[in-house]
């Protein structure tokens, strides 16, 4: 397993980790498997998204939080019940084929950590699993 460290800026943001993943597949030289991305956080989450035009990302993040905005109504104490909230809706995991040394992504695919209550020092765990 692999822990990539991430400083995030903003409380919310859509970070392209795309070419940082795609060299720790690289480093491991498996032809064929899946990975598997895991955040170990509550207020923070991982995905796959357009990475081709950066306005996209932006309009994400926007987005989710006129959808789930920040509230006094909240029972949470820390104040930060929204980013808890956007990270179960986006998911703290994915997984990827890894097909010919290389994870498979479509045409205009990013994967993005998604930081809902920064900025903080984040982890990311990553594991393949190599096809037999």
């Amino acid at each position: 397993m692999e822990v990539f460290e991430i400083r995030t800026h903003r409380r919310n943001e859509m970070i392209d980790i795309t070419e940082e993943i795609r060299a720790y597949v690289h480093k491991k030289r498996v032809k064929s498997g899946i990975l598997v991305l895991y955040v170990p956080h509550t207020t923070a989450a991982i995905t796959i998204n357009e990475h081709a035009d950066p306005s996209v990302r932006v309009d994400i993040a926007e987005h989710l939080s006129k959808l789930v905005p920040k509230s006094p109504e909240f029972k949470h104490l820390e104040g930060n019940s929204d980013a808890h909230i956007k990270s179960t809706l986006v998911s703290p995991s994915i997984s990827l084929i890894i097909e010919d040394g290389d994870i498979v992504l479509g045409t205009w695919q990013g994967i993005f950590f998604c930081e809902f209550d920064g900025p903080r020092h984040r982890k990311l765990f990553a594991k393949v699993i190599r096809e037999e």
